[in-house]
This record gives structure tokens, sequence and C-alpha cells, in this order.
């Protein structure tokens, strides 16, 4: 089965948008006041997003490997 090349491509946009975005994001988490407590450990505001960011940024690379692969 042959995959057509928009959605190869739509994959391959889908990653390049984790990879710009997140990053960016992650910034702002830690800069945020919410992230660490009075003592400086993070706090769950920090963890939650740190997960989220994570996550996101592993499907980002899954994502951007399987359009890769299906335009090859």
């Amino acid at each position: 089965m042959e995959i057509p090349v928009a959605w190869s491509a739509l994959l391959v946009v889908t990653a390049l948008w984790n990879v710009l975005i997140w990053p960016r994001f992650w910034r702002r988490i830690a800069k945020d006041p919410r992230s660490r407590d009075a003592d400086g450990r993070a706090t769950r505001f920090y963890t939650v997003h740190a997960a989220l960011i994570g996550v996101s940024l592993a499907l980002g690379l899954a994502v951007g490997v399987l359009g890769v692969i299906t335009l090859v």
C-alpha cells in the first residue's frame, strides 16, 4: 500500500512544528515563577509541563521518522 506524498509531507510538517514550538514553550515554563517553590524545588506545574513537553517531542520525533520513511 502506497501512502500519498501529501500525507507523508503532513507528517514531516507536524514533526517540524513539534520540534520548533515545544522547546520555546519549555523555556517559558522554566522561567515561570510557578515552576519552583520557595526552596527552589520543581513544583507539580513544572513536572506536569515537563512530561507533556517530553511526550509531545517524542511523538513529534516518531511522526517525523514515519513521514521520512514513507517519503523514501
